[in-house]
């Protein structure tokens, strides 16, 4: 199975979020993308995270009817920060003859050497780098830096691909760009607007069915 992994807080889903998920399915032709809640981010350690069970059951609702997307709840059977090197590697003992591919954005990607074991991630599953601002060059002299035996594919013309000596590849990937950010949607929230378009209609009924244990996370309500 060629599997796309779409790690992150979702604190909460957005539409940016599932927008990507389904641009990566499509453009690489994989059988599934699983979004991956982290249980307990390392990077984003703030009073205002929903606990993991609502951020899961939110992307639950985010992608009801949508084929080929799912997600998964691996995270909450450990204990202790959620590494993504850690998740990968649960992957890959889990399914040995999947093939795995790691979607992550461009401004990102280019943070992997601050990562815990982030440099190793290549080793583990293929890298999706989505391009959404960043520019093309950044990425590839990333890549250059960091993993100077990694092969380009110059055949290619509308994306840019590297193959290590692994197997795995490098691409990367353009997809329409939604700028749309957690903090954005909460601060919203908070103010009682409108969140159509910037989050899926589940994932908008289940922050009002849910909002008086979501005000405890994100702050009450302006008016409310």
């Amino acid at each position: 199975m060629k599997r796309g992994i779409l790690g992150g807080s979702f604190n909460p889903v957005h539409t940016g979020h599932v927008r990507m998920a389904v641009e990566v399915l499509e453009q690489l032709g994989l059988d599934r993308v699983e979004l991956v809640p982290a249980s307990e981010p390392p990077h984003k350690r703030g009073g205002d995270m929903l606990p993991f069970e609502l951020r899961l059951e939110l992307v639950r609702r985010a992608l009801e009817g949508i084929a080929g997307l799912g997600a998964n709840s691996l995270e909450a059977e450990r204990s202790g920060p959620s590494f993504t090197c850690d998740t990968l590697t649960c992957y890959r003992t889990e399914g040995p003859a999947d093939e795995l591919f790691f979607i992550l954005g461009a401004s990102t990607f280019l943070e992997l050497h601050t990562w815990r074991r982030g440099l190793e991630i290549p080793a583990l599953a293929s890298l999706v780098v989505v391009n959404r601002w960043e520019a093309a060059d950044d990425v590839a002299g990333f890549v250059t830096e960091h993993w100077p035996e990694a092969e380009p594919e110059t055949a290619l013309t509308d994306v840019g691909r590297w193959r290590l000596p692994g197997g795995n590849t490098i691409r990367l990937l353009d997809t329409p760009r939604l700028d749309i950010k957690g903090g954005h949607i909460r601060r919203r929230w908070r103010d009682h607007r409108n969140l159509s378009l910037l989050v899926p209609d589940g994932v908008r009924d289940l922050l009002e069915e849910r909002a008086d244990e979501i005000a405890l996370h994100w702050g009450a309500r302006r008016g409310a």
